[in-house]
């Protein structure tokens, strides 16, 4: 079972790692060479896909917290 939780928390790192990358910053980013976050909505909440982005490095953050602590609890042993 913890062999099975590591090797989702790796692939949670990674993706978490990649979302993180994509968000755009004071120079843009990674986020500027793939198109995301290129301009701000109507409202200024930024477009669609920078929520979506917003929404999945929150989504992947909770998991990644969530496995964290079941990797050290152990409820298995």
């Amino acid at each position: 079972m913890e062999t099975i939780l590591s090797v989702i928390q790796v692939g949670i790192s990674v993706a978490l790692i990649f979302l993180v990358l994509m968000h755009s910053g004071k120079d843009a980013g990674l986020s500027g060479a793939f198109g995301v976050g290129t301009g701000a909505g109507p409202l200024g909440g930024g477009s669609l896909v920078e929520r979506n982005l917003n929404r999945w490095t929150v989504f992947f953050a909770v998991l990644f917290v969530i496995n964290t602590i079941v990797l050290l609890k152990k409820p298995w042993a």
